[in-house]
């Protein structure tokens, strides 16, 4: 949720029981925009609202359910998405005789949950807020250019959310997509056995650019890889990439990021930076 930094409280007589609070700067969410970013910064997204999603299944009140789940409740703050809105939370899980007081609907689909042996349907808090995430975002930002590794894994959450099946809660969802449980998308690694590649130490080249998607540069073909082989791999996979430069700067995830060139023909000394220039015949 929200940082809060600060609040004030003022009565006065022409607005009773004012409270004015200080809380931290976030963007707004814009689904258009998040579509074009890498899908790493999506993924990233995505996991800090499982996060969320089980602290609120386990929060010290109970469970809390956010019954105006849409994207204009969240924000943005430093690649994490938070929730801005809690007017619409509750805490009350619903009381129930029989499953068929379990029922919840949804434009899409219907689910009926079990009825406890307390008389609450089990987990409904928890499975509205995991439906409405997979509606709203689950959908369209994890499977959208994901990598390929990690896609049969991707399809196992989104079913999980969006089926309701025996994996669809958050400790689940919490634990298989972390990118330390699953070194598929870290530790990739491909060889290329056709290109060749001359290594220059502590040299960039400050031209030379090309866009390409998505990219972490506007203005540049800038990526994230695991290590020289995947750069290699990325290069050989665009007829206009004739060297890259790794950087010494990393991701979230720990992955490298990789500035790729269409030329090599002016190149400066940096010590942070290492150039692989394609050899040809």
């Amino acid at each position: 949720c929200f940082q809060l930094y600060g609040y004030c409280y003022q009565d006065s007589n022409d607005i009773p029981d004012t409270l004015t609070t200080i809380t931290e700067l976030g963007s707004p969410l814009e689904m258009i925009q998040l579509l074009q970013t890498s899908w790493e910064d999506r993924f990233r997204i995505c996991l800090s609202l499982v996060r969320l999603l089980h602290y609120l299944a386990h929060s010290p009140l109970g469970s809390v359910t956010l019954l105006d789940f849409r994207p204009r409740q969240f924000v943005i703050v430093d690649g994490e998405l938070k929730v801005t809105d809690l007017d619409d939370a509750s805490i009350e899980e619903s009381s129930c005789t029989s499953n068929s007081d379990c029922f919840m609907e949804f434009p899409a689909r219907n689910f009926t949950l079990p009825c406890s042996v307390e008389g609450r349907c089990q987990s409904m808090n928890e499975k509205r807020n995991l439906y409405n995430a997979y509606r709203f975002f689950f959908t369209y930002l994890l499977p959208h250019s994901a990598p390929s590794s990690l896609r049969p894994l991707l399809d196992k959450i989104v079913n999980a959310t969006g089926n309701h099946n025996k994996h669809g809660n958050t400790k689940y969802l919490l634990f298989y997509p972390s990118p330390s449980a699953n070194s598929e998308f870290t530790q990739k690694c491909v060889k290329s056995a056709n290109t060749q590649y001359r290594r220059v130490p502590e040299a960039f080249i400050p031209d030379e650019n090309y866009r390409c998607w998505p990219s972490y540069h506007h203005k540049g073909c800038l990526l994230s890889v695991f290590d020289v082989n995947e750069a290699i791999e990325i290069c050989d996979s665009y007829s206009q990439c004739k060297a890259f430069v790794l950087t010494n700067q990393t991701t979230w995830t720990g992955r490298q990021l990789v500035f790729f060139k269409m030329a090599s023909n002016h190149i400066v000394p940096d010590p942070d930076k290492i150039t692989y220039v394609k050899v040809t015949d």
